[in-house]
């Protein structure tokens, strides 16, 4: 389980799905810190994947590099702390240049009840998949 957040580490571009009038729909994100298996994020509010999250807040993320894939699925949640907020905002080099201030966007987290690991390399590939809502794994 540890090598899927350690993966995440080191590939902090991600592709995050929402749905939306019943339509899914897929973007890129950064990662912007990870704490345990709770992964955060920062957006716009007028932003619409926003309001897609506010509607419908079941996500999946995806990384990959090469022939590894990391599949993380969950449920965004905007009650992120004032300090992290601000922490996220000030050590991304992108945010500040984009936004005037740490209060103009809205910050959410997803918990990781899901999390799959693919290796194409091997013969045969790796594949594991951890239900973390009820602690199972599968390979």
């Amino acid at each position: 389980m540890q090598k899927i957040f350690n993966f995440l580490d080191s590939h902090i571009e991600v592709a995050l799905a929402t749905v939306g009038d019943n339509k899914p729909h897929i973007r890129m994100f950064q990662i912007m810190k990870r704490v345990d298996d709770t992964l955060f994020f920062a957006t716009a509010p007028h932003k619409r994947v926003y309001a897609e999250l506010q509607g419908n807040p079941n996500v999946e993320i995806m990384a990959s590099n090469g022939n590894i894939f990391v599949r993380i699925a969950g449920t965004a949640m905007f009650d992120v702390d004032d300090a992290t907020q601000r922490a996220i905002f000030n050590d991304n080099a992108v945010l500040p240049r984009l936004y005037e201030n740490y209060n103009k966007l809205v910050y959410f987290k997803i918990e990781a009840q899901e999390a799959q690991y693919f290796d194409l390399t091997p013969t045969p590939p790796i594949n594991e998949y951890h239900d973390l809502k009820h602690s199972q794994t599968q390979a």
